[in-house]
């Protein structure tokens, strides 16, 4: 198996640090708001590229974490007059949400950076003990130079970095000895939450949450560290100079990096008026759909969204479960598979390597599809009722494995008559007067799970099917 190595810029064969277990960190979302498109492409590739892993029979131990502790989720808190944690627990509900729509499996661990406070005390407190970090008034900075090495992972050389660098008079940050240096912690401000600390009350800096939670959950040193390829610099490599700094071992054997998502071959922003949450596109398509999209293309390669992408996906998606639907419903003959059948089953087989050798190849998700795509018309052509029942059930096997390793799921969710939508919607009208809002809530995921949108209106509750 290989895999492109952003450290190295090339592809390397994969040797996990354990033989048969593979140890995983993905940089997950700041809980502020609802989860946007962008922020699904990661969870969707680094989700299948476990899936992989576990089908080859590996024993992964896959962390990603919540960041909820961070200036947009007090600025929210803010606005609206809460605790802080009211804003990220809300938001954390919303992602695990829109994270099982997208049928993105739970991570073995999905730590929170408030519940990791101690971990990330001690890091920094070992890191001004080795000369890495200082206090500057209640501010620990780390120590950018005292890392032989800062920038490999960017490519970035230090020099420029510094060359590129306002002066310090200007940032406002006098108690730092150089530019470069980062804030590992931040002193207390009124109206933000805070934590005690050697140095004062504060909280931790964005980057040393990572490798805390990194180094808790997976160890000194990990087999794959995963996010969006904006997050290589500096976040990245902040992480790689701390986690280094400090433990004295190599941070991460393989980096990886998906490719930035563009809307209608535009940059997604809020300010053009292009940007989707998760949420507003469930509302338009089942979100097998949008997560079949994400796995049209390479993950380092850019992603263009758009309505007519969109539309492609699922006539391709509806061709897959058509097929399965096609299979389930085929009776055959009875007994194994037949003599000669064998050539079919033959073909099965080289389209699940043709599968696997698209994933092994630095996870080609774009040419798995097309690999299952042949088995669907193979299936289509080769197998009818005349097939032996061995044969029906040997390629229907074989397309919902490998569809589940993408994490397209092949069955289709069951129809609801507009008798049991009125019925439903009743009753979240009862649960509402009896301020039973849990149950409430409860029915109108329920519904939109089956494709059903609600709209509560002055005349009543209208709705919809997606």
């Amino acid at each position: 198996m290989k895999i492109y190595n952003t450290m190295t810029r090339k592809k390397e064969d994969f040797e996990p640090v354990e033989p048969g277990k593979v140890r995983m960190y993905v940089c997950g979302p700041t809980v502020y708001n609802y989860i946007h498109i962008g922020n699904a492409r990661p969870m969707i590739v680094f989700d299948t590229v476990r899936r992989y892993f576990e089908y080859k029979g590996y024993d992964v131990n896959y962390v990603s974490n919540f960041t909820d502790v961070d200036d947009k989720i007090i600025k929210k808190a803010n606005e609206e007059g809460v605790d802080a944690s009211v804003i990220s627990e809300r938001f954390i509900k919303e992602a695990q949400k829109d994270m099982e729509g997208l049928n993105v499996k739970e991570a073995t661990h999905h730590p929170k950076a408030t519940e990791e406070i101690g971990g990330m005390i001690d890091m920094i407190q070992t890191l001004i003990d080795k000369g890495h970090a200082y206090n500057a008034d209640g501010t620990v900075y780390f120590r950018t130079r005292s890392f032989n090495g800062y920038g490999k992972l960017s490519k970035k050389n230090i020099d420029d970095l510094e060359a590129g660098h306002r002066s310090i008079a200007v940032t406002g940050e006098e108690g730092k000895e150089d530019p470069l240096d980062f804030v590992l912690w931040k002193p207390k401000k009124e109206g933000e939450p805070s934590w005690p600390s050697p140095w004062g009350e504060g909280r931790p800096g964005w980057h040393i949450e990572c490798s805390v939670m990194s180094k808790k959950y997976l160890g000194d040193e990990i087999d794959i560290h995963a996010g969006g390829e904006d997050l290589i610099f500096p976040h990245h490599e902040n992480e790689i100079a701390q986690s280094e700094a400090a433990n004295d071992h190599t941070f991460a054997k393989y980096w990886m990096h998906n490719g930035f998502l563009n809307i209608d071959n535009v940059k997604m922003s809020k300010s053009l008026g292009n940007f989707f949450t998760v949420r507003e596109i469930s509302e338009k398509y089942d979100l097998q759909v949008l997560r079949f999209f994400m796995l049209s293309a390479h993950y380092r390669s850019p992603l263009n969204f758009s309505a007519d992408l969109m539309a492609a996906s699922k006539n391709g998606l509806e061709r897959i479960l058509t097929a399965v639907d096609r299979l389930k419903e085929l009776k055959g003959t009875d007994g194994q598979i037949r003599a000669d059948e064998k050539a079919v089953v033959e073909q099965t087989e080289a389209l699940v390597k043709k599968f696997e050798d698209a994933m092994e190849d630095d996870f080609n998700t774009a040419d798995a599809v097309s690999a299952i795509f042949e088995m669907v018309k193979l299936a289509n052509v080769s197998v009818t009722e005349d097939s032996s029942a061995g044969l029906i059930g040997l390629v229907r096997t074989k397309i919902e494995t490998l569809c589940d390793v993408l994490g397209i799921i092949t069955d289709r969710k069951q129809e609801i008559l507009d008798g049991e939508i009125e019925a439903l919607i009743q009753e979240r009208q009862e649960a509402r007067k009896a301020r039973n809002f849990a149950r409430a809530d409860e029915i109108r995921d329920m519904l939109a799970k089956q494709g059903i949108l609600l709209e509560d209106t002055r005349e009543g509750v209208k709705w919809k099917r997606a």
